[in-house]
């Protein structure tokens, strides 16, 4: 049992312990010993992706309740300078087409 304890330990270190730097990176790769130089696999041709990759500026991708909200602003504050404007005795909403003529 006590044997069997101090395995898994050994295990545990080994498993979750700091690595003993034998790999590292852009170490020197050990050539193969029989002087025959592996044959390099066929690249992957996926036929899910046969197209060429999305541009993402090309397209505007919003969703449409962020545009209707960005909208309600503008017309609260198109409202909001009109108000202001009225005070001062500018009309900015000319409803009536030939008004300003009718009161001159």
């Amino acid at each position: 049992m006590h044997d069997l304890i101090h395995r898994i330990a050994h295990w545990l270190t080994l498993l979750l312990g700091p690595g003993t730097g034998t790999h590292r990176a852009g170490a020197p790769r050990p050539r193969p010993s029989h002087g025959v130089a592996p044959a390099s696999l066929p690249l992957h041709h996926s036929p899910y992706c046969r197209h060429l990759p999305l541009d993402g500026a090309a397209s505007r991708l919003v969703r449409p309740y962020v545009a209707a909200h960005e909208q309600e602003l503008d017309r609260q504050r198109h409202r909001r300078l009109a108000l202001v404007l009225a005070d001062f005795g500018i009309d900015l909403d000319q409803h009536v087409v030939g008004a300003r003529k009718a009161a001159a």
